[in-house]
């Protein structure tokens, strides 16, 4: 059996010691969820298409996705995506009815982690 390792990128691990960091300095156990979800190895990590943001968020509302938006689907609910990665296409999507943004952003915006829906 493989030891585990966890995440080997340098980014990927500052990013998952500032979102621990940030969970208890602001007391707000999302970040803490998202740092465990980060963990897991790349293969496992959450993929989600667009058209399930669509399906589950409502007009307004921040999502989270732990892991890579993908391009599948139609937007037409006005939200705001965050998450760890995306892929081209579901970048340029989503910027035309709402805002992707990057996990740091919403960590800077929104520290205490109200309002967010993780999805996924």
């Amino acid at each position: 059996m493989a030891k585990r390792t966890g995440p080997t990128n340098p980014i990927t691990k500052k990013l998952i010691a500032d979102l621990r960091t940030l969970s208890t300095k602001e007391k707000a156990k999302i970040w803490d969820r998202v740092a465990d979800d980060l963990l897991k190895p790349s293969r496992t990590r959450r993929k989600v298409n667009i058209y399930s943001i669509n399906a589950y968020a409502k007009d307004g509302e921040t999502v989270l996705v732990p892991g890579k938006v993908l391009s599948e689907g139609n937007l037409s609910r006005k939200v705001n995506v965050a998450a760890f990665q995306f892929s081209e296409k579901a970048r340029e999507k989503i910027n035309k009815s709402g805002k992707a943004i990057s996990l740091r952003e919403i960590m800077q915006s929104n520290p205490k982690g109200k309002n967010i829906r993780i999805i996924g």
